[in-house]
């Protein structure tokens, strides 16, 4: 039988870096479902489509096939119509449209099976903003990763100023903000703790620190 553990929380915690390590120390798969989001968000701007529930947004599901697959090192790969789109959903700009785009309940449904599938055939680390609360809601370990949105923010400009990328420090500030309202806003799966979750706030943890502290709440856990 197949272990999942859900791992929720707001823009920019690191729960995608943290998830990752964790597990791959744990033998666990890691599912990214933010890049589900990004990968349609970015469908949509390429059409040329607002990112708003209409009837355009319908017929863009219809046409678009999103896939999860796996290089040989274990690492995730975002496929759009079977073209890696991994790198160019990674932008502020990718990040703002995918939390518009998420509040839409036509994209949920249709992200939904997808996700609920990769945790019944395999041992999943699964993060997102409404893992434990509606995709996996009897996952065996939940955990809700948070840090303040000046931690988060410094660590999203470090990581893109390595990447080469031209940005300031406070436009990446006020996007982690104006995600964190629209997130916990939105009428559809708002983001939250989930019930019998474990918070792990990291705004004082390092990198290495978050994911031993991560690990230490599977294993007590699960």
């Amino acid at each position: 039988m197949s272990t999942a553990i859900a791992l929720d929380g707001p823009a920019g915690a690191g729960k995608s870096s943290i998830a990752r390590r964790a597990a791959n120390e744990l033998g666990y798969i890691y599912v990214d479902t933010g890049a589900l989001y990004r990968t349609v968000g970015l469908a949509a701007s390429l059409r040329g489509i607002e990112p708003v529930d209409s009837p355009e947004v319908d017929k863009l599901l219809s046409e678009i096939k999103v896939e999860l697959t796996f290089n040989a090192q274990g690492e995730q790969i975002v496929l759009l119509d079977g073209r890696d789109v991994s790198g160019e959903i990674r932008t502020p700009e990718a990040s703002m449209t995918a939390s518009k785009i998420s509040a839409i309940p036509a994209v949920r449904a249709y992200l939904l099976d997808l996700q609920r599938d990769m945790a019944k055939t395999n041992d999943v680390i699964m993060d997102g903003r409404d893992i434990g609360t509606v995709v996996l809601p009897d996952a065996k370990v939940k955990i809700f990763l948070t840090a303040s949105p000046e931690a988060r923010a410094q660590r999203r400009y470090k990581e893109l100023i390595e990447k080469g990328m031209d940005v300031k420090y406070e436009d990446i500030l006020q996007d982690v903000i104006t995600r964190d309202y629209n997130d916990s806003h939105r009428e559809i799966a708002p983001l939250k703790p989930a019930e019998g979750s474990v918070t792990v706030d990291t705004t004082e943890l390092d990198f290495e620190q978050s994911v031993d502290k991560i690990i230490s709440v599977i294993k007590e856990n699960r």
